[in-house]
């Protein structure tokens, strides 16, 4: 079997050499959480690892190997927009060009108020599903028939109902959550919940909903009866692009007839509370919005004094900077901060902060330094230890799943850690149909 990080045939090396310009990178850091080297793609994405996979959809990848996306289409991407339409931008999750870090964009004055991020950049366009109602080149009548035909009558089809729901993009669920409730004036959660049970239903329910509403259904459930549930919050909210946070917002209201952030106020409390306002104000740099060294210096400046320079600990400083620069910015600030001061920027904030904001600190650190790296140590948080955090390992394998690049990046990254296969992991932790749900969302064949 080929370990990790081995060349595949034919090839001298075991990452795809770059394009030249924006987006050329070094490989991934050796260790999680060290910062990337700096030259040519320094402040850029994480680059997918390892060669395309010839596989199709829903096979597992071999042994210790990412996929990286493909360069078109394909499942978990929106469908191309019209010209001149709504969300005729660069596909989503492609950052857009950029300057090269230190350098200023040209033709623009040097900043004259800090911070210069809040400066006006193309916004990043919405997550697939989490835009406005789209019509696409798919038809859902076929697949809303066959998720009637599955509930109705004597007895369940539950490998029908994983079948269908389970390898749907988000667009898709709603196309086809809207042809269930148009040719069998039914309403596709509610007949779902009515048909199955336990952590199998919440997993069916959750792709039936789609990611938005989803999203807001957790966020009620996590601030609804005795204690919050903080992991569901950190998981929705932080690290989520003004686009994405609106929307959330605005479903939200639409479908509690509530405002997300009083209910957030009336969860928490103290600075917490306040830090997770700073993140519901949607003030995030936008992704096209440049590395630029002066700010980058600034920012670890005042994360220094406002944690190791100082007796006591600045907390707002630190939520500030972290809930309103995007993830290029961040992973630069993290890279400097190391090499100003020579200790991670991780290990500062493990030291100086406690509990529930120090949770929500690392998550937005980890998520913009490696998403994928930070997602594989999510599904395993949601694994390890006695008992299984069934509430914490549906959410999270759903989400992840809406983008089939995504997961199959996540899943190498898993590997990589942990040295086993995720699905074998899963297999360890679930059982029966819940267990067949999981494993369809990762991509295997059940």
């Amino acid at each position: 079997m080929a370990q990790y990080g081995a060349p595949p045939p034919g090839q001298g090396q075991y990452y795809q050499q770059p394009p030249q310009g924006y987006g050329q990178q070094p490989p991934p850091p050796q260790g999680y959480g060290q910062p990337p080297p700096p030259p040519q793609g320094y402040g850029a994405p994480p680059q997918p690892y390892g060669a395309p996979s010839p596989q199709p959809y829903g096979a597992a990848p071999p042994p210790g190997q990412y996929y990286p996306p493909p360069q078109q289409g394909g499942y978990g991407a929106p469908p191309p927009p019209p010209p001149q339409q709504y969300g005729a931008q660069p596909p989503y999750g492609q950052p857009p060009p950029q300057q090269p870090y230190g350098q200023q964009p040209y033709g623009q004055p040097p900043p004259q108020q800090y911070p210069s991020y809040q400066q006006h950049y193309p916004p990043t366009p919405p997550s697939a599903g989490y835009g406005p109602p789209q019509i696409i080149a798919w038809n859902g009548d076929a697949d809303a028939h066959g998720l009637r035909s599955a509930m109705k009558g004597f007895g369940t089809d539950e490998k029908a109902l994983i079948r269908i729901l389970a390898t749907k993009d988000p667009l898709q669920i709603q196309t086809m959550r809207d042809a269930y409730s148009r040719l069998h004036r039914r309403d596709l959660a509610a007949d779902i919940k009515s048909e199955t049970s336990g952590w199998f239903e919440a997993g069916l329910v959750s792709l039936a909903r789609g990611p938005l509403l989803s999203d807001v259904h957790l966020l009620r459930e996590a601030m609804s009866g005795m204690g919050t549930k903080e992991k569901a919050l950190n998981d929705v909210l932080l690290g989520r692009t003004n686009a994405d946070m609106n929307a959330i917002k605005s479903e939200y209201h639409r479908v509690f007839h509530r405002r997300l952030e009083d209910d957030v106020r009336g969860d928490l409390s103290m600075k917490t509370e306040r830090h997770f306002m700073i993140v519901l104000g949607a003030t995030r740099a936008e992704d096209s919005a440049p590395i630029i060294k002066a700010e980058t210096d600034r920012d670890v400046n005042d994360l220094y004094n406002a944690t190791e320079g100082k007796i006591g600990t600045d907390e707002m400083k630190v939520c500030s900077i972290l809930s309103t620069r995007n993830d290029n910015q961040i992973r630069a600030i993290a890279y400097e901060y190391q090499q100003k001061y020579a200790r991670n920027l991780e290990d500062v904030i493990r030291r100086e902060f406690s509990g529930h904001m120090e949770d929500a600190l690392l998550f937005q650190l980890r998520n913009a330094v490696d998403k994928y790296m930070h997602q594989a140590s999510l599904l395993e948080d949601a694994m390890a230890g006695a008992g299984t955090k069934d509430y914490l390992l549906v959410s999270r394998v759903v989400r992840f799943h809406w983008d089939r690049n995504n997961m199959a990046n996540v899943r190498g990254a898993y590997e990589k850690r942990y040295r086993r296969n995720l699905a074998s992991r899963i297999k360890g932790e679930t059982s029966g149909d819940y267990e067949r749900l999981m494993l369809a969302c990762i991509g295997e064949r059940v």
